[in-house]
């Protein structure tokens, strides 16, 4: 069986950007849709290089895999993005093997991402695996480092909180109606503004309160129909606003004006309406409070509820480092085995060959030679060395194949290619 290890010829490498440096314009030069990802992969493939898996999202563009030098996965990245090497260098980093494994599993675990707690990512990378495999370019070290990273999420959202309590000002919005109005599902919803947050707020309405009554209204009419078309909900002229508000229990407000659109000229209800504000600036005057029906909410006050959220999550930190150690911990045993078991199983058989012959020549010699008692020391000397050397290659600062080329050298070790 081959063996896939971290050597002097071939490291595994991480090479990348994320939001931590590089801004959006700059991350969407890097950016790789599908077919960009499989053209890369092939010529990889190509290039002879042995595994390697690529993330492309909003946030991050990475490569991992192995190579002779990083700039060989760099120039790849170049060729199939519309970025270029000096963009590139600007704002990249550069991982090699351990620290490469490590940002996986940080990456994987949402200790990395933007908003900490956020497990979309790990979908993002079971994917990209799942494309590599089609590629033939997923070796039994990334699919093992995979399934660690997997292991590790799994295990830090089910015994943690830090994927708790909301983090998306959209998120919050939509939990603060369902703990605010009752009978969510059955109320007249407006959203007013289909900008990203009004986006991100039409998503979670429809996904967390199951509700079928709301009602996109834009400046752009075009806009609105987009997103309700993706939705099947319903459009109105911005010029029936007035008429909608009347009509509704919950409008949101999520327009990208420089002045305030609602006032309170423009509401006349004789029931409660909540009125949320996610716009910035305001987009609704603070007169409409002044209306014995109407409560109003800013992004302010969402904006804390987040802040809060994200403070929480923090104090999990340490036990999902604690988690993610355990289990890096048990994929590096993994990994050590498949690199030194050859040539410990040929040392040990190696010595054993030398304490044969010993105990053979001794036993021929001497008379009163006792056997039995020599073969449990040697046998313990044997145990004690080989546990020395498998220790020394355990060492990080080691360079591990000089080491086993020079026990290699030193023994004259035959290793067995199927081992």
């Amino acid at each position: 069986m081959k063996h896939y290890h971290i050597s002097r010829h071939s490291s595994f490498y991480t090479i990348g950007l994320s939001y931590k440096k590089a801004d959006a314009t700059t991350r969407g030069q890097f950016s790789l849709d599908i077919p960009a990802i499989d053209r890369l992969l092939l010529a990889a493939k190509g290039e002879g290089i042995d595994g390697l898996m690529v993330i492309s999202t909003c946030n991050r563009t990475e490569l991992h895999g192995f190579a002779q030098h990083p700039f060989q996965l760099i120039k790849l990245l170049c060729e199939h993005t519309q970025g270029t090497v000096e963009a590139f260098q600007e704002v990249a980093y550069v991982y090699k093997n351990h620290e490469a494994i490590t940002h996986l599993f940080r990456v994987g675990t949402g200790l990395d991402s933007q908003i900490l707690g956020d497990f979309e990512i790990i979908s993002q990378i079971k994917q990209s695996f799942y494309r590599s495999k089609k590629h033939e370019m997923a070796n039994p070290f990334l699919e093992r480092l995979c399934n660690s990273v997997i292991q590790a999420s799994k295990r830090i959202k089910n015994e943690t909180e830090i994927s708790s309590g909301a983090t998306s000002v959209a998120f919050a919005s939509v939990q603060y109606i369902l703990n605010h109005v009752p009978d969510v599902p059955n109320k007249e919803i407006l959203l007013f503004g289909t900008g990203k947050i009004g986006r991100n707020t039409c998503e979670n309405l429809i996904k967390h309160t199951d509700n079928k009554h709301i009602t996109l209204i834009n400046r752009t009419r075009q806009k609105a129909e987009e997103v309700a078309g993706k939705f099947h909900l319903v459009v109105k002229e911005y010029g029936d606003l007035q008429t909608e508000i009347r009509k509704t229990d919950v409008l949101v407000v999520a327009t990208g004006a420089q002045l305030p659109t609602v006032s309170k000229e423009l509401i006349y209800t004789d029931r409660p309406l909540l009125i949320l504000d996610l716009s910035v600036p305001k987009n609704v005057s603070d007169d409409v409070k002044e209306l014995p029906n109407v409560s109003l909410v800013h992004l302010d006050e969402l904006s804390q509820v987040t802040t809060k959220a994200l403070e929480r999550r923090k104090q999990y930190i340490p036990k999902a480092e604690a988690i993610i150690d355990e289990v890096q911990n048990d994929f590096t045993k993994w990994l050590e085995t498949r690199k030194f078991a050859p040539i410990i199983k040929a040392l040990k058989k190696k010595l054993k060959t030398m304490k044969e012959e010993e105990l053979s020549f001794h036993s021929k010699k001497l008379e009163d030679f006792n056997t039995e008692q020599a073969e449990i020391v040697s046998e313990r000397i044997i145990q004690k060395i080989t546990k020395q050397f498998a220790n020394h290659l355990k060492k990080k600062e080691v360079d591990t194949e000089d080491s086993l080329q020079l026990i290699q050298e030193v023994f004259q070790l035959q290793i067995n290619a199927d081992e």
